[in-house]
């Protein structure tokens, strides 16, 4: 095990936090985190996959109303992990890193009323704007019905956990996402879920107009 180097990036990362205005609560909760993580990585090959296999594991444990903070201070924490000082030095240069808290959450609720919901909600007009630009850009991809519509309707739990959000930021996306992603108890769902996201943030954030080169139609069965 090579413990030395997440000790040295866990005193790096939170070193650039607490320079960056960090208070000593966020500090220490993530320090807490990354104690527990750090035991997981100690052993693994420097690479995404490695990082994500371990994130996985901790986040099994983690109770849902912490995955949003966990998840953020798992993102930040990467480049640390991996010693990449470019992307470290852009991060810092951009003021990258997020601590400051955000008030707002969704309203706690399950995926079985979250699929219910999704039948007899009304969406706004803006929201079924959204929703159409995606599923043309879907279907631009040459994407089956099957396809379509799952993916829709996934897009569509995540409005409905966005319903009274303020502002769309992409702070308020990702509280969103990370608060969603542990009512799906299925890994496969999980994965799925995240690359709708992924896809649709692109609809919700730029006006319903991104590049359609975020659009990926095939997936792992």
């Amino acid at each position: 095990m090579n413990a030395d180097r997440e000790k040295k990036a866990i005193h790096a990362y939170l070193k650039l936090l607490e320079n960056k205005g960090a208070k000593s609560g966020v500090l220490y909760k993530r320090s807490l985190f990354l104690d527990q993580f750090s035991h997981l990585l100690a052993a693994k090959a420097l690479n995404r996959m490695s990082y994500g296999i371990a994130l996985d594991d901790l986040m099994k444990t983690i109770p849902a109303d912490k995955w949003n903070d966990s998840l953020v201070t798992a993102r930040e924490f990467y480049p640390f992990w991996m010693g990449d000082i470019k992307v470290i030095a852009s991060l810092n240069a951009k003021s990258k890193f997020d601590f400051q808290p955000i008030d707002w959450k969704p309203l706690q609720t399950s995926i079985g009323t979250l699929t219910k919901n999704l039948y007899e909600e009304k969406f706004n007009t803006d929201e079924t704007s959204t929703l159409i630009a995606y599923t043309k850009a879907l279907q631009n991809k040459d994407a089956n019905d099957v396809i379509i519509e799952t993916r829709v309707n996934l897009a569509k739990i995540l409005l409905l956990q966005l319903r009274d959000a303020p502002n769309p930021d992409s702070r308020i996306y990702r509280k969103a996402v990370d608060l969603t992603l542990p009512l799906f108890k299925i890994g496969e769902t999980q994965k799925l879920f995240l690359l709708v996201i992924r896809e649709f943030y692109y609809f919700w954030i730029e006006s319903k107009q991104p590049s359609e080169n975020a659009i990926q139609v095939t997936w792992e069965e």
